[in-house]
């Protein structure tokens, strides 16, 4: 049985991360044999139902959960336990009745969705078949918001192993339905690629419930540690759910606005990309593939990488919280400072490896394709970026001072849409491939919005990034070199065959070397204890010695 119990701010960070990290990675491995499957065309409509469901989906299980962890973890530090688990209770409510809303829009407007993807450009997927599997993905969203809500709670608790292994679970659960589902459709009843997409995109909503059965047989299990059933204090009482209900609104509208901008990001490349490529000359087959690896199969592979700031995203906002709270203006620069450290330091030689490596990485996936290859290897770069960003904006609003955080986040978006087709015939016109051009607009815009929030904070709370200067220099001068040893390399060793074997093959040499060199630098920078702390450093290293005696 799993003791539910408080994690520091760093320990709950990597747990959160480990757990995201495998998630991410069960996420890609099951692609090999489902696009086998499925073929080409089959992944494509794929991705056309999971980049819309995305936005639903982060728009109706984003921003209650995550203020709910953020009114627990208030309330938690107050000892205010009757009113965070009211608080639960309000979420709940209106955690489901948002997804039900979501979920009927998305099902009844599936034809006009689609229309909106493909117009009338025809030789792909029919629009048939696109609405036919955004209904179906559409079920997720009545289990999807109540899981998201559940681990909010737990969350709040600064308590992250059970969301970890619910993310896990539901994840596996997914892979399962997605691969096994696909091949019995496909090959042993030989039904429509459609039908085997659509079985496929049921996964999501079959991995949703079973996590949320896991989440909530935990809490009811550690009703005792969670004060479940604590009495109110006089205090406390002042507290009505009344207040409670506008604290939860108040709190999840800025998170709901934050989801929903971040998610359109991606509905931007689904809306631009086809409609700019083709009128440039490009096929439509052309135009899809692009869009499908920007918005789906290159995506899937960042996000290995966006796991870390999504693990140090879900334990800063309580531990912000937690200290905004208690007004210790010390600890929150201390945080920041912290979390800004181990995204350079474990998400920059991941960016840079993948980069080197997107050839062997995409053929081990997805089998080798040189125009994916040509798309991937200058797409995985805007991952650091976007690591900065996105924990800088929850940050920032973790921090209630959401309209910075949303004013930031929506004019990056007003110059992502704007800029997105003329960035395209840009490239074009000064002699590069014009989808290039969407991927920069990214990185730009992105970039731009981390330097205005790094200014904005500083001065707002007196903040000093002093501490994260050296050790940043430091990072990326180690990178660098590791890089360059791995081009010296690369010239003895010269090009690996293009079959997955190989690719294999090359991939675990070079990930060895650099790793050595990136580990060896690190270790004798003192970078480790620099990033993680004294602290975390010194408990990982005694149990180490406690495992190696027994």
């Amino acid at each position: 049985m799993i003791i539910l119990k408080k994690n520091s701010f760093v320990e709950g960070a990597l747990i959160s991360t480990i757990g995201i990290v495998l998630c991410k990675v069960l996420g890609i491995i099951y692609v090999i044999p489902f696009r086998a499957i499925i073929g080409t065309q089959g992944a494509i409509l794929y991705s056309y139902a999971y980049t819309i469901y995305s936005v639903f989906a982060s728009l109706s299980s984003t921003g209650i959960p995550s203020a709910m962890a953020k009114t627990v973890s208030e309330y938690n530090t107050l000892g205010y336990y009757d009113a965070q688990e009211r608080a639960y209770k309000i979420g709940k409510y209106l955690i489901v009745i948002l997804g039900l809303i979501s979920f009927i829009i998305l099902f009844t407007f599936a034809p006009q969705i689609s229309y909106l993807i493909i117009g009338d450009i025809e030789g792909g997927n029919s629009i048939e078949d696109i609405t036919f599997v955004i209904r179906v993905i559409s079920t997720a969203l009545l289990f999807i918001p109540i899981l998201s809500v559940s681990k909010g709670y737990v969350q709040g608790h600064r308590m992250m192993v059970v969301p970890a292994i619910a993310n896990v679970i539901e994840q596996l659960v997914r892979v399962i339905v997605i691969v096994g589902g696909s091949y019995l459709t496909l090959k042993v009843f030989h039904l429509s690629i459609a039908t085997t997409v659509g079985v496929a995109t049921f996964g999501a909503t079959a991995g949703a419930l079973t996590a949320y059965l896991y989440v909530i047989n935990k809490i009811n299990k550690n009703r005792e540690i969670l004060k479940r059933d604590e009495l109110p204090k006089k205090e406390e009482r002042k507290l009505t759910n009344k207040i409670i209900f506008k604290r939860i609104v108040l709190y999840s509208l800025p998170f709901i606005l934050i989801e929903l901008i971040r998610s359109v990001y991606n509905t931007v490349d689904v809306f631009t990309i086809v409609r700019g490529l083709v009128p440039l000359g490009y096929d439509i087959n052309t135009a899809e593939n692009v869009l499908s690896i920007v918005t789906t199969w290159g995506s899937k592979l960042n996000m290995i990488i966006l796991a870390v700031t999504f693990g140090l995203t879900v334990s800063i906002i309580p531990n912000i919280v937690r200290s905004a709270t208690l007004k210790n203006y010390n600890d929150v620069s201390l945080k920041i400072n912290q979390t800004l450290k181990m995204i350079l330091f474990i998400s920059l030689p991941m960016t840079l490896g993948l980069c080197f490596l997107s050839s062997s990485v995409w053929t081990i996936f997805y089998g080798y394709d040189s125009l994916s290859v040509k798309v991937f290897s200058f797409f995985i770069l805007q991952t650091i970026i976007n690591s900065f960003f996105y924990i800088l904006v929850d940050t920032t609003n973790a921090l209630n001072n959401p309209k910075l955080a949303l004013g930031t986040l929506l004019g990056s978006f007003i110059l992502k849409a704007i800029l997105n087709i003329p960035s395209m015939y840009f490239m074009k016109f000064i002699g590069f491939e014009a989808y290039y051009g969407t991927i920069l607009t990214t990185m730009i815009v992105q970039l731009l919005a981390v330097i205005y929030l790094l200014y904005k904070l500083r001065k707002i709370y007196s903040l000093s990034y002093k501490s994260s200067l050296e050790p940043s220099i430091k990072i990326i001068l180690i990178n660098g070199i590791m890089m360059l040893s791995l081009m010296i390399i690369r010239l003895f060793l010269g090009d690996f065959p293009t079959t997955r074997l190989w690719s294999f093959i090359e991939i675990i040499i070079y990930a060895s070397i650099g790793a050595i060199i990136y580990f060896y630098l690190s270790y004798k920078n003192n970078l480790f204890n620099i990033v993680f702390g004294d602290k975390f450093v010194n408990k990982i290293i005694n149990r180490f010695k406690k495992g190696r005696d027994l």
